[in-house]
């Protein structure tokens, strides 16, 4: 079987006093996870434009795209559901949010029924927690851009 390409992008949403935006994911498998807001990118769209609508359709949050700067890090591998394999390459950016209001009324239906909560983390929780937090790696970044780490060229996370 042929895997369907599959490209997305997400954006590490931090608000005031550095904490992180992550939304809790139930897999197939009855095991949650923890990942950044973010999704497909149609064929329309730009990977920040995509990153943005993912943002505000999964959280409410609102972005310009253009306010989201370069891509700060990917992570690419398979996975399958369903009996379909996708070959995905997922897109990260970094952006202040200006507060923390949550709301998951724009998720669509097969988001909402994946999707068991949302938690703004700070940076040293992540790095703690034994909870999965996808990508691998995730965590680290985080640390690093948070003390203004600049960096030259995309991180490449670790796939799931």
């Amino acid at each position: 079987m042929t895997p369907v390409r599959r490209a997305t992008a997400r954006v590490v949403a931090v608000a005031p006093g550095d904490v992180v935006l992550l939304l809790r994911y139930l897999g197939r498998d009855g095991n949650g996870y923890w990942i950044t807001p973010g999704g497909g990118i149609r064929p329309e769209e730009t990977t920040a434009q995509a990153a943005a609508r993912e943002l505000r359709e999964e959280t409410g949050l609102r972005v310009d795209p253009r306010d989201l700067g370069p891509v700060v890090a990917t992570s690419s591998g398979q996975w399958s559901d369903g009996g379909t394999v996708y070959d995905a390459h997922d897109s990260f950016f970094f952006w202040r949010a200006l507060h923390t209001e949550v709301d998951t009324a724009g998720q669509e239906r097969l988001e909402h029924s994946l999707c068991t909560g949302w938690r703004w983390w700070e940076a040293p929780a992540m790095t703690a927690s034994t909870e999965p937090i996808l990508p691998d790696g995730l965590a680290d970044l985080v640390v690093r851009l948070l003390a203004g780490e600049r960096l030259g060229v995309p991180v490449r996370l670790t796939w799931r």
